[in-house]
């Protein structure tokens, strides 16, 4: 007896599909697994004869040969269980209506269907490819049913399904409406109004989240830099519903949706210990796997004290910061993962963190200062387009002020002007201003005379690179689409250019 069977995997955020084809003969009793499997889909025919034996169905002691096709390809995880159990199930004509189906779930060993990762971009996949139905496991339902024109049945455990395709039982398809997920607004408990004073601070925060710019914050300790930092969600702009099926693609993969959460509506926020290691921070290992920066992709990614540090783990980030993609190589296949994240880091300017305070002495050398500083390079510090002093909040500024703006006030502005970059880019294929290529800088960052002029200036004194050009180009911009301005005008310039006097005052003296 020989039945064919519809499931899907994974090759990065892709998914594929393939054929379970099960084949059943009179022989030797034996299960065996063929068609590149590695250790986690061999270890699931154990799984499978188990869960068929305690939901009540008769495995006859036969000989078995599983092929799982395409035969070149891979196969990992745990998604096969459930096809492979349909599959010999099918064969013993225990099932019927298998046509336009895809199966995909994990079995315990009472049958029991338990939730898979990546389910959104198989789905995707499955769309695209015309499949009229998916049964996988009820916890990734609410998942799979962000993609419209699939029918998509959750199921608890194997007799359920079993039953449904036997017409014993009726299962209705999952349905999400997606505009009540999005009306939802996340509350947060901490706001911009709670920090005193800082209001340079505030607009450089207020411009990068606008524009989606790395910014680098440089002051002494108790300043307020990880304060104001922790504050940056509350003022990030909304996504739009194709940046939110890119994150929760990445995160559906990582294993990183909430229970029963559908999609991610809010921008990721992601803080990594300075002990993290490269492959974790960039992505990788044995079974590559999106890191840090692919999981803050459309958000921000933090890093606190950045010369904490290891300086190798940091270079990896140069690439990775141009580029917006990450591309992970293995000997079976080179994958790529989006990282379009916007950097925020936090340091002290030196050992003590006290260097130019003029509230306390510095007890650092030279070399000490020289080395602390050292171990951000010139490369990196050059992709950051926003550099900010953070001087010590002065005691008048602790007295309570009912001015003080809250973030959602801050947030209307920032919304604002992501709006209009979303509008003026809608054909380019791009959201912000951070990914303004050099050669859509010549068509939407043209310059008059004066600001041409004090360009010229700014390049020649501060020694600065095509790179630092360009992105004060865009923090320009951006500080022009706060003003309302279609045109970048000469104080929008000279907004830009001092976010990067840190470079020449501490890195190039």
């Amino acid at each position: 007896m020989l039945s064919i069977v519809k499931s899907m995997s994974l090759i990065g955020l892709e998914g594929y599909l393939v054929y379970i084809q099960v084949d059943i003969s009179a022989g030797l009793p034996a299960f065996n697994i063929v068609g590149l499997p590695d250790i986690s889909v061999k270890e699931s025919k154990e799984r499978v004869k188990a869960a068929i034996k305690n939901s009540g169905y008769d495995l006859k002691s036969r000989k078995i040969v599983v092929n799982l096709a395409p035969a070149d390809i891979k196969k990992e995880g745990s998604y096969f269980d459930l096809p492979i159990a349909i599959g010999i199930l099918s064969c013993n004509n225990d099932i019927q209506n298998l046509e336009d189906t895809v199966f995909i779930g994990e079995l315990s060993l009472d049958g029991k269907l338990n939730k898979v990762n990546g389910i959104l971009p198989i789905c995707i996949e499955a769309k695209k490819l015309n499949i009229k139905r998916i049964i996988l496991p009820k916890e990734n339902a609410n998942e799979a049913a962000v993609v419209n024109g699939i029918q998509i049945i959750g199921v608890n455990n194997l007799r359920e399904v079993i039953q449904y395709l036997n017409g014993e039982i009726e299962i209705s398809p999952t349905n999400i409406n997606l505009s009540n997920v999005f009306d939802v607004k996340k509350e947060y408990n901490i706001d911009f109004s709670e920090v005193k004073g800082q209001e340079n601070l505030k607009r450089a925060l207020e411009i990068a989240a606008s524009g989606g710019h790395n910014c680098l914050l440089l002051g002494t300790p108790g300043s307020g830099k990880t304060m104001m930092t922790r504050r940056i969600p509350t003022i990030l702009p909304n996504m739009t519903f194709e940046e939110s099926l890119e994150t929760t693609k990445i995160h559906s993969i990582a294993g990183k949706i909430e229970k029963n959460k559908s999609i991610i509506t809010t921008r990721p926020f992601r803080a990594p210990h300075h002990t993290i290691s490269g492959i974790s921070l960039i992505g990788g290992g044995r079974i590559p796997k999106p890191g840090e920066i692919s999981l803050a992709h459309n958000g921000v990614l933090f890093l606190d004290e950045l010369p904490e540090f290891n300086k190798n783990t940091l270079e990896v980030l140069r690439g990775p910061l141009e580029d917006k993609i990450v591309t992970i190589s293995r000997v079976n296949a080179s994958l790529t993962y989006p990282c379009n994240f916007m950097l925020v880091a936090s340091m002290n300017p030196c050992p003590c963190g006290y260097y130019g305070s003029k509230e306390k002495e510095c007890t650092c050398s030279p070399i000490m200062i020289s080395n602390y500083i050292g171990k951000i390079s010139g490369p990196l510090l050059d992709r950051i387009d926003i550099q900010v002093e953070v001087t010590p909040v002065k005691y008048e500024n602790l007295e309570y002020n009912n001015k003080i703006e809250t973030s959602e006030e801050v947030k209307k502005r920032v919304n604002e002007a992501r709006i209009i970059q979303q509008k003026r880019y809608e054909k380019e294929n791009i959201h912000s201003n951070s990914q303004l290529t050099p050669k859509l800088l010549e068509r939407y960052c043209k310059l008059d005379v004066q600001s041409k002029k004090l360009m010229e200036l700014t390049f020649n004194k501060l020694g600065l690179s095509a790179r630092a050009y360009s992105r004060i180009l865009k923090v320009a911009r951006t500080i022009a689409d706060l003003d309302k301005k279609s045109e970048i005008e000469k104080k929008h310039i000279a907004e830009a250019i001092q976010y990067r006097s840190l470079d020449k005052k501490y890195w190039r003296k």
